[in-house]
């Protein structure tokens, strides 16, 4: 199988012949944190864009169409024009956590890129509570969202913010619980044990029924703990005008809004992850031939692939369902998707020690 290995091991070969071990490791660090930087760049330019695009079939339009081929330069051009607004405070607004708030949610974007698997032996870092090490860091990012509207002296903004810590807080639970049921199969907190564990098939196919149960659950909860809609209520426009980011403009309005994508992007990962095999081609138990030539495909190009189909479900939720209120949306999680996240995770565990999966 192609890989992307080959890349990272010439440049950890060239640094180490040319400068002391502490050095290489130190250019190391920077380059990828460049390389997280323009990631992040790229994912932010090119999703917005797909939003647009999306949106537009949906609608029956064309989407952007003046700005470059088929409007790819159009999110460029709105990138520089929030460069070139002026960042303003509110007077009564906490200065400090105000201007930390966006950074907050940026760095934890970043944090949770550490283990994923872009490729074969292509990740950041390769720990062995990969899935613990996703689900802690990634519930800190209603820190930054709490901050933003409680420093901004605004009441749209704080009530934004409180139902967007709600939402998140409530929502967690869920994606937790589906996360666990595919751990609960792998036996391992490791990403890389879980990818390798679809070698012979994805775990959405050999989980049986509580493994769609779990993927159904998850893509559900995730949507929810991005703020996407039909669970935008922490932005809702009609009542709080912009949530928690109402009084942010400039550069700091554009971090909030490159974050959501990122996370959304980070989700789908997580998503494909678990129950698509992340870098894994499609593998059908003993069928050599198949399995052969599904490997000539780069091991990249699944990943993305298939985030990229999870990103276009979530982009398919916006533009198809109503925003829901905020205990319609409550009651979905305590009363509908825990208990049955619940009573799957038993399920699946059964399934497990029985070893009725493929």
């Amino acid at each position: 199988m192609f890989s992307l290995e080959g890349i990272t091991n010439t440049v950890h070969e060239w640094l180490n012949n040319h400068f002391s071990p502490t050095l290489a490791l130190l250019t190391e660090f920077v380059l990828v944190g460049v390389a997280a930087i323009a990631l992040f760049a790229l994912l932010g330019l090119g999703l917005v864009w797909m939003e647009r695009k999306v949106a537009a079939v949906m609608q029956i339009r064309l989407g952007p169409n003046r700005v470059g081929p088929k409007g790819i330069f159009q999110t460029t051009a709105d990138t520089l024009k929030l460069i070139m607004k002026e960042g303003l405070t509110p007077d009564g607004a906490d200065k400090f956590l105000f201007n930390l708030a966006p950074y907050i949610v940026m760095i934890v974007a970043m944090l949770i890129l550490a283990p994923i698997a872009f490729a074969k032996n292509f990740q950041i870092w390769d720990i062995n509570i990969g899935v613990l090490y996703l689900s802690a860091v990634s519930s800190l990012s209603v820190i930054g969202v709490l901050m933003a509207g409680w420093a901004s002296n605004n009441k749209y903004s704080l009530l934004g913010a409180m139902r967007s810590g709600a939402q998140i807080v409530s929502y967690e639970l869920s994606a937790g619980l589906s996360v666990i049921s595919i751990v609960v199969m792998t036996g391992s907190l490791s990403i890389n044990d879980i990818i390798l564990s679809q070698q012979n098939g994805w775990w959405i196919f050999k989980g049986h029924i509580p493994a769609f149960i779990s993927f159904v659950i998850f893509i559900i909860a995730v949507t929810a703990e991005t703020n996407r809609a039909p669970f935008d209520l922490a932005e809702a426009e009609s009542e709080l005008t912009a949530g928690f980011h109402t009084e942010y403009s400039g550069m700091k309005f554009a971090l909030f809004f490159l974050a959501e994508y990122i996370n959304i992007f980070i989700v789908c990962a997580i998503g494909a992850t678990l129950f698509f095999g992340g870098w894994m081609p499609l593998h059908i138990g003993h069928w050599e031939g198949f399995n052969h030539v599904m490997d000539y495909i780069p091991s990249s190009i699944w990943f993305f692939g298939k985030t990229i189909g999870l990103i276009f479900l979530i982009m398919w939720f916006r533009w198809t369902f109503p925003r829901l209120r905020i205990d319609q949306l409550l009651n979905l999680e305590w009363k509908y998707l825990l208990p049955i996240s619940m009573f799957n995770l038993i399920l699946m565990t059964i399934v497990a020690i029985m070893g009725w999966h493929f």
